[in-house]
C-alpha cells in the first residue's frame, strides 16, 4: 500500500473518530463539569455533584417510567407481530405487499405533523397525558421494527421442516409452536431489541401525547436542556446511552444474516 493511501486511510479513520468520540466526550466532560464559565476553554472544576443530583433527584421516576412503557410496547408488539409475520411470510394473499408497506407509511413522512394529528384524537378520546396514549403512540413506529423483522425471520425458515411436522401428523398450530417458533427465537430476540430501544429513545410522540403527565427520559432531558441545565442533560443522555450500547451489541449476535437476505425479499 502507497504512503498516499496510508495517509487518506488514517485521515478518513480521524475523521470518523472525532464524529462518533467527538459528541461523546463533549458530553461526558459536560456531566463532570461543575463549574464552567466563558471564556474559559475548559471547565474550571470537575466533580460528580451533578451524577448525585440525578441519581437522587426525580431522574429515576422518568427511567423507571420510560422502561416500563417500552417493556409494555415491546410485549404488545411483539404479540401481534408473531402471527402477522408469519401469515405474511407463509401465505399468498392479494394486497400482501400493501399490508407491509402500510407498516411502513408512519416512517414515510415527519413525525412532528403524524404525532401532532394522533394527539388531536388521542385528546378526544381521553388518552392524551396517559401511558395507555403513550403505549399507542410508540406502537405506531414499534411495529414497523416489529411486522418487517419477524417476516424476515420468518421467511428464512425453510417451509420444509414444518411439512415434515405435518407428515409426522402434527397440526398446523403444533408445527408452528414446535418447529417454527423455536427456530425464530435469536429473530424474535432481534425484534424485541429494536422495539425496546425505539420505545426506550422516542421523543417526539411521548412529548405530544404525554405531556404533561408522562415523562420518559428523553422528555426529561430536552426539559433539563431547555431550562439551560447542560449538566443535567448530559448525565441524561449519557444514561439513555448506555442500554442502548448493550443491546446493539446483543442485537449484533441474534439479528442473523439470512434475516437481512430476506429484507430484500419481502
Amino acid at each position: 500500500m502507497s504512503a498516499r493511501a496510508l495517509v487518506a486511510r488514517a485521515a478518513g479513520f480521524a475523521v470518523a473518530a472525532f464524529v462518533i468520540v467527538g459528541p461523546l466526550t463533549s458530553l461526558a466532560v459536560w456531566s463532570l463539569a461543575e463549574r464552567w464559565t466563558f471564556p474559559s476553554a475548559w471547565p474550571q472544576r470537575f466533580g460528580l455533584r451533578y451524577w448525585h443530583r440525578v441519581a437522587t433527584g426525580d431522574f429515576l421516576e422518568p427511567l423507571r417510567l420510560g422502561v416500563l412503557i417500552a417493556v409494555i410496547v415491546t410485549i404488545v408488539a411483539l404479540a401481534m407481530a408473531i402471527p402477522l409475520g408469519y401469515a405474511l411470510a407463509r401465505l399468498a394473499f392479494p394486497g400482501r405487499g400493501l399490508v407491509l408497506l402500510l407498516f411502513l407509511l408512519p416512517q414515510a413522512f415527519p413525525q412532528l405533523p403524524v404525532f401532532a394529528s394522533a394527539t388531536r384524537e388521542f385528546y378526544r378520546f381521553g388518552l392524551a397525558g396517559t401511558i395507555p396514549g403513550v403505549v399507542l403512540v410508540h406502537l405506531v413506529g414499534g411495529l414497523v421494527f416489529a411486522v418487517w423483522t419477524m417476516t424476515a425471520v420468518f421467511r428464512s425458515i425453510a417451509p420444509a421442516l414444518e411439512e415434515a411436522a405435518w407428515n409426522l401428523g402434527a397440526s398446523t398450530t403444533r408445527a408452528f409452536v414446535g418447529v417454527s417458533l423455536p427456530l425464530a427465537l435469536p429473530g424474535i430476540v432481534a425484534s424485541a431489541v429494536l422495539v425496546f430501544l425505539y420505545s426506550l429513545d422516542e421523543f417526539t410522540g411521548t412529548l405530544l401525547v404525554g405531556s404533561p403527565f408522562v415523562t420518559t427520559l428523553p422528555v426529561y432531558m430536552y426539559t433539563a436542556s431547555l431550562g439551560y441545565e447542560l449538566q443535567i442533560a448530559s448525565v441524561t443522555a449519557l444514561v439513555l446511552m448506555a442500554p442502548g450500547a448493550v443491546l446493539l451489541l446483543l442485537l449484533e449476535r441474534f439479528l442473523k444474516s439470512e434475516y437481512l437476505v430476506f429484507f430484500g425479499q419481502l
